[in-house]
């Protein structure tokens, strides 16, 4: 019988288990899945903090300062959606969730509070370290030759301050939010295809489900109060994908 997980609690600064790959937050209450993805994240080169419910999931994504947290959306106490809500008020790392399969709903709702991806269990434990990679890959900068502020109607973009606003106001997006907007913003005559847009986010090598773009399109377009009737700033393009309105 394998071990259950031990749960970090050593301080930021004494912990060793920063890894040569980065450092990720497994937040699951099953021991067995949480031994299993611990012991292959290691072998696989990255630190790994095990919390097993959801309040020490809060406590150690503000003390360990994970770059990816594995997040089970079923948890006792506080639930994987707020935990979430929670993490995402102070933490820009990235947020891949656990969900059963045909969860629909639930992967929907994570999508919304903040998390950039999911896996729906089960799954492999080389599947998951692949989905982690992709994240950690993600580019970070835009190009030299793109121009870092752009406007279209009410809605200003600063690329290089990584901010939106609109009429002035600023607009609360996630990282996977601002970076899709920022892709389709530096191209705006361009449209991207579902895995065009989702390669140009998440990287080349990405794979999964293509529609987990529509969810976070969704999100930023009732953030940006965009109607998609109107589709002032985001349009869709029927049977092909995405491309940047012009605020009209």
């Amino acid at each position: 019988m394998s071990r259950p997980p031990a749960e970090t609690s050593e301080p930021v600064g004494v912990s060793p288990s920063r890894g040569r790959r980065g450092r990720v937050l497994v937040v699951e209450d099953d021991p067995a899945i949480a031994h299993l993805v611990e012991e292959y994240l290691r072998h696989e080169g990255f630190g790994v903090d095990v919390a097993m419910d959801g309040e020490r999931g809060v406590e150690l994504a503000r003390d360990a300062r994970p770059d990816v947290i594995i997040l089970d959306l079923m948890l006792p106490g506080i639930d994987g959606i707020e935990v979430c809500r929670r993490v995402r008020a102070f933490s820009d790392a990235y947020i891949l969730i656990l969900t059963a399969r045909g969860d629909e709903v639930d992967r929907v709702i994570g999508l919304s509070v903040g998390a950039d991806d999911y896996v729906v269990k089960p799954f492999s434990p080389r599947e998951l370290s692949a989905r982690v990679q992709a994240l950690l890959r993600r580019p970070r900068q835009g190009r030299e030759d793109e121009q870092p502020l752009r406007r279209f109607g009410a809605l200003l973009i600063d690329s290089g301050a990584r901010e939106v606003t609109l009429d002035g106001v600023p607009v609360d997006l996630t990282r996977t939010e601002f970076d899709i907007i920022d892709t389709l913003s530096a191209r705006p005559r361009t449209v991207f295809e579902r895995l065009q847009l989702l390669r140009s986010v998440w990287g080349s090598d990405w794979y999964g489900d293509d529609h987990v773009i529509d969810v976070h399109v969704a999100n930023l377009r009732r953030k940006l109060a965009d109607d998609p009737g109107a589709s002032r700033y985001i349009r869709t393009v029927r049977g092909v994908g995405y491309r940047m309105g012009d605020g009209a």
